[in-house]
């Protein structure tokens, strides 16, 4: 807890900084108390997930699902993903992590089943930028960005799934 309350510290400092020096800058005291709490609950999902297995592409895998979770949710609530940040068309994201919490809940942490819930987060992400495009919002860079970060998150997680189950043979034994 003290390495994640550090990290988070450091992470909030930026914006402090930035405020000393332009206006563009302008968090207020619950700003900072929402970051944090984004943050520490990253960080305490991380331990968590992180504890189900030993396994080092399980353990990316997690990072990189809560990294996109976590940027996906600061993004979307700071300036918004189509349009501005009050555009009802946002809320097609929360139906992204709603996918993946449902998705990472019932595979009750298996790392197969976990990169299904993953590759299906890329989809819906992908889906919402098909969404945006047809009412005139073009979001390839941002939407490929994240796409990317939850196929990387499956295929992390399929790469630990074959591991654990030894499907990974020596590179000397063949």
């Amino acid at each position: 807890m003290v390495v994640w309350s550090a990290v988070v510290i450091a992470i909030l400092s930026v914006p402090l900084i930035a405020m000393q020096f332009t206006d563009e800058v302008a968090w207020g005291i619950g700003d900072f108390a929402f970051a944090g709490a984004l943050l520490l609950g990253a960080g305490f999902a991380y331990e968590l997930a992180a504890r189900t297995s030993i396994n080092v592409a399980y353990r990316v895998a997690v990072g990189v699902a809560l990294a996109a979770a976590f940027l996906l949710t600061w993004i979307n609530l700071a300036v918004g993903i189509i349009g501005s940040d009050d555009n009802p068309a946002n809320l097609m994201y929360w139906g992204v992590l709603a996918i993946a919490v449902i998705g990472v809940l019932l595979s009750r942490y298996e790392p197969r089943a976990m990169a299904r819930a993953m590759f299906a987060t890329a989809a819906a992400q992908a889906l919402v930028a098909a969404i945006a495009l047809s009412s005139g919002y073009v979001t390839f860079v941002l939407t490929g960005f994240f796409v990317a970060m939850w196929l990387i998150s499956a295929s992390l997680f399929s790469k630990a799934a074959r591991e654990q189950s030894g499907e990974v043979a020596d590179s000397g034994a063949e």
